[in-house]
């Protein structure tokens, strides 16, 4: 069985000393922009490619995230960077976007590319997709259970990573737009505010949208014996003191010790830790909050910590060969096994009184404690008679460790190409078509008319008589959400809409994409997909997304930008679905409240935040405020969608009437990110 593998997070010079002398395998950092902790410390261009030689030389792998939406004004920008890791020979890149994907594989092919936990990758469908593309390693989603990771591990060659200790963002990776709605500053973007962690009420209940942090120490064992390759800790802006003692106790748990929980808990924790995710136990006991108890804690700990890392740690062995002979130059040969290196010293001279030992050379070339060497294995070869001062070995011993500790931090660069896009011409005029999504058919005022209705694949199941009435214009949609579990029933109950007419299916996930694709249906590509740019789009539209709505997240001036072949559409009305959560806010202490499938959360100016369930497998948090512009001069699109949840059919009315006629409906609305650009 491979080695597990301890995944560190490094957000500047001084987490990166923490995490490599506390000995993780592995590290993952960003360059000085693109990456989804852009208000880490991070590294210049010149301490970026020392940090990889760094880590090259210590045989810790480096990853890179370049985890984030990029905008199609950022691609220049973007390209630079990508270049920057090629000659870095950096060890992967780790990313989001579909785009970036696309232009990595064309400007880098030899580089390896990890799926971000951002891709939202929750079920084997999603996990098979990915592989196919030429992902080399997935992270999964913090939602899933070891049962579920196991299902997908055994599905998939590619390597599986997996999020073992850190924060637990409340809503599905990828699938948070809290922190963008309520101030421009996108979690996908890298640039997260956690408004998570304010105090939202439900009841009489506190800070309801705030999780404990993770720790899954106890469980290792579980992780390992379900083929997880990489067990990633959370925290590029946490202190290096945390780095040290998560890797520290993950290190031991992998070899079977017994990790401090307490004095992991006392360097950062919300009111302790869960493991509920991993148990399958989404309760009550997995939320809480930071304290001023666990402030005080942590404030206490950082010292004792701190002294752990200050030194280099052997975490290197080799083999010495030193070579003493009569009117010769001395010669040390050092190796790691893989690299060596021969150096020659001084000439001895002829011994007066105590000639040269080998248990006296021995000693001098063991002095390695000042760098990350340690000696496995020493040979002596010295002629009778002879003298060298301890000076002259220590003086060869620090030039041959120097110089293999350089040829350890070479590596050749990636080959790196400029992008080429292919050039083509896009065209859409005329009026858009209308696009109407309800959650149910009784929701759609008799006088609705539209090109096409969004429903619930459930819902169209549930009552096909209403379906055939018109399946021409239906367009069934797939949870945003699917786990494994699920995945067998939906692709049986996709493989049912040919006989009724239907074809189009809205695909909100990547998993959804591919059981869509394996049902022989049309994909329909849906906000959450999170298409800003134009390679992201056209990489869609390549795995059969002929149509795609636009991320919530794009601004005007970006869609008018996109050139892809594949039609796109925007959403002009709807309560944006702020998070989306497997872990349900609504629930009592004895598990789902029964609360038919609506609730309101609230927050500290009393705004209420609509609840709703979806069929018990999750639940969505809608914005406060509704989304319309559709008395705006919008981009040139093919569609637009008006996306309806729990307005009566009165206010639906009068909402498309007024989309028709160009003017905005009475009450408050907002225009979202549409006239503001995301930083």
């Amino acid at each position: 069985m491979a080695k597990t593998e301890i995944l560190a997070p490094v957000g500047g010079k001084e987490q990166l000393l923490a995490a490599v002398r506390s000995g993780a395998d592995a590290v993952y950092f960003g360059a000085s922009s693109f990456n989804a902790r852009r208000n880490a410390d991070n590294f210049s261009d010149e301490e970026f490619i020392s940090a990889v030689s760094y880590c090259r030389e210590r045989g810790v792998k480096a990853y890179i995230t370049l985890n984030t939406l990029i905008k199609d004004s950022e691609m220049n920008e973007f390209s630079e960077t990508l270049a920057l890791i090629a000659k870095s020979g950096a060890d992967a890149v780790i990313v989001q976007d579909m785009g970036v994907f696309e232009r990595v594989r064309s400007c880098c092919p030899d580089i390896p590319v990890h799926a971000s936990t951002q891709m939202a990758v929750h079920n084997v469908s999603g996990a098979k997709l990915l592989e196919s593309l030429g992902f080399s390693r997935i992270v999964l989603a913090r939602e899933l259970s070891i049962k579920e990771i196991r299902e997908i591990t055994s599905s998939v060659k590619t390597e599986i990573e997996v999020f073992v200790h850190g924060a637990h963002c409340m809503s599905a990776s990828g699938m948070c737009y809290m922190s963008s709605v309520f101030g421009a500053r996108s979690g996908n973007r890298g640039l997260c505010a956690q408004p998570c962690r304010l105090n939202f009420r439900y009841k009489n209940r506190e800070y309801a949208l705030s999780l404990k942090d993770m720790c899954l120490v106890d469980g290792i064992h579980e992780l390992i014996e379900a083929g997880v390759t990489s067990l990633k800790i959370e925290g590029r802006m946490k202190r290096p003191e945390y780095v040290a003692a998560a890797v520290t106790a993950y290190k031991r748990a992998v070899k079977g010790e017994k990790p401090d929980i307490t004095a992991l808990q006392n360097i950062f924790s919300r009111s302790g830790f869960t493991n509920g995710y991993a148990a399958g136990k989404r309760d009550l006991s997995m939320f809480g909050y930071r304290t001023k108890e666990d402030v005080l804690s942590a404030k206490e700990s950082l010292a004792e910590v701190e002294n752990t890392y200050k030194n280099e740690n052997p975490l290197v062995g080799v083999s010495m060969k030193f070579t003493v002979r009569d009117n010769e130059p001395s010669v040390l040969e050092i190796s790691d096994g893989k690299n060596t290196v021969t150096v020659t010293g001084a000439v001895p001279e002829r011994a007066i009184k105590a000639p040269l030992s080998v248990e006296s050379a021995e000693r001098s070339l063991k002095k390695l404690g000042s760098t990350f060497f340690y000696p496995e294995k020493t040979e002596c070869d010295i002629s009778d008679g002879l003298m060298l001062r301890a000076s002259d070995i220590n003086a060869l011993r620090r030039e041959a460790t120097d110089k293999l500790t350089a040829l350890r931090g070479n590596k050749a660069p990636y080959s790196y190409s400029p992008y080429e896009r292919p050039l083509f011409s896009v065209s859409r005029w005329g009026e858009p078509k209308l696009y109407l999504s309800f959650m149910s058919f009784d929701s759609i005022p008799d006088d609705a008319d539209a090109d096409m209705f969004i429903l619930p694949l459930t819902e169209i199941l549930r009552t096909p008589d209403k379906a055939k009435a018109f399946p021409e214009r239906l367009i069934a949609r797939l949870p945003a959400l699917i786990y494994p579990e699920s995945e067998k029933r939906l692709l049986s109950e996709l493989k049912k809409l040919p006989d009724m007419g239907i074809n189009k299916v809205l695909c909100d996930n990547i998993g959804a994409l591919a059981l869509t694709k394996e049902a022989g249906l049309e994909p329909v590509g849906g906000a959450l997909l999170n298409i800003i740019n134009s390679d992201s789009a056209e990489k869609y539209y390549s795995l059969g997304v002929k149509a795609l709505t636009v991320s919530p997240e794009a601004s005007f001036r970006s869609i008018k930008t996109l050139k892809t072949r594949a039609d796109t559409g925007l959403v002009v009305y709807g309560y944006l679905p702020l998070m989306h959560f497997r872990c349900c806010p609504l629930q009592s202490e004895t598990g789902c409240a029964r609360c038919e499938g609506k609730g309101e959360i609230t927050d500290r100016r009393n705004e209420s935040f609509t609840v709703l369930c979806e069929n018990r497998k999750y639940s969505v948090l809608y914005n406060s405020v509704p989304l319309y512009v559709g008395d705006k001069a919008l981009p040139d699109v093919s569609f637009v969608i008006m996306s309806f949840t729990t307005e009566p059919k009165g206010e639906i009315r009068k909402i498309i009437s007024a989309y028709k006629n160009k003017k905005a409906p009475a009450g408050r609305k907002t225009a979202g990110l549409y006239e503001r650009e995301l930083l």
